[in-house]
């Protein structure tokens, strides 16, 4: 099952004619899952040629301009579909206001549901397969992270072992793949732990943008195949960074390495910063966390499973 993230905006602040604001989309099969909604992000997911009306929930970090100055015309494009399942937007406070309030005064022609929800810490989204979590970031104003982790999958099944018990191939393999136990043809019960391997793990994406340096991010993040974390300033402008409660590529990279993520991305670039001079960004995040790249529009990342 594939599982994609799509960097759709990577700027902070303002829009630049080469880097719209800060937007990623996570693909899983058939399920869209949007992480802020900066100014720019319809035109990336139109080049990208990326199902948009598929987009289930949108989850926003906080109520900047520059992460949800996008999501009117996102909500408005999905009346000219036909789209029968709701949309999910979670968010901290003001979300549900911010969503309202342009729905009046826009006089927003909405044929389907929008259900917002002011999230807190913890469990947001949930299904079989998955679930997303948010978590307290210091900006200034209410901000968070995401997490979105999948379950722990089924070993892999042994074929040798199955027909070592007497458990004829056919329905009750896969009944033993599903973790239910079965009858062998010499009578005996077959368990799905005798020929199942040991369960790997899911795959898991994390979303950070904007805050203050702090050391609980690590935990928050442990273990992510991808973190898309923002590093605005070079470290020589910390102090700056300080007063404006964001983080440098450093300290991003300090948070990846402390978090033993696979994968870390760059994000929300402050406009002082051209393409070329990102590469100040670059080398100081890599001194720190070796695998880190520079996020750019339209830029895709595979989470593949470790196992």
């Amino acid at each position: 099952m594939n599982l994609e993230a799509f960097i759709l905006g990577c700027g902070g602040m303002m829009p630049l004619p080469y880097r719209h604001l800060t937007s990623v989309l996570l693909r899983r099969e058939g399920d869209l899952f949007l992480f802020d909604a900066g100014e720019g992000t319809q035109v990336s997911l139109k080049r990208l040629n990326l199902r948009w009306k598929k987009i289930n929930s949108i989850f926003i970090s906080h109520t900047h301009a520059d992460h949800v100055t996008g999501l009117p015309g996102l909500l408005m494009l999905s009346s000219q579909v036909d789209r029968s399942e709701p949309l999910y937007i979670f968010g901290p406070p003001k979300i549900a206001e911010y969503v309202e309030t342009s729905r009046r005064v826009l006089d927003m022609y909405i044929n389907y549901d929008i259900i917002v929800r002011e999230v807190e810490p913890g469990i947001i989204f949930s299904t079989d397969e998955f679930q997303v979590r948010c978590f307290k970031l210091s900006h200034t104003k209410p901000c968070l992270g995401y997490v979105f982790e999948e379950f722990p999958r089924p070993g892999a099944f042994d074929p040798q072992k199955a027909t070592a018990l007497n458990v004829p191939v056919g329905p009750l393999w896969s009944k033993l793949q599903r973790g239910e136990s079965v009858t062998a043809s010499d009578g005996k019960t077959v368990y799905p732990e005798q020929v199942m391997g040991a369960k790997r793990s899911g795959r898991k994406f994390s979303f950070v943008t904007d805050t203050l340096y702090l050391p609980s991010i690590s935990k928050e993040i442990s273990g992510s195949d991808l973190l898309v974390c923002e590093g605005m300033f070079e470290h020589s402008l910390l102090e700056q960074a300080q007063e404006k409660k964001h983080m440098t590529a450093k300290q991003a990279a300090t948070i990846a390495r402390d978090g033993n993520v696979d994968k870390l991305a760059l994000i929300h670039y402050s406009p002082r910063y051209t393409d070329y001079e990102l590469k100040k960004l670059l080398d100081e995040a890599v001194g720190v966390f070796p695998s880190t790249v520079l996020s750019k529009d339209r830029m895709n990342f595979q989470l593949l499973y470790q196992d």
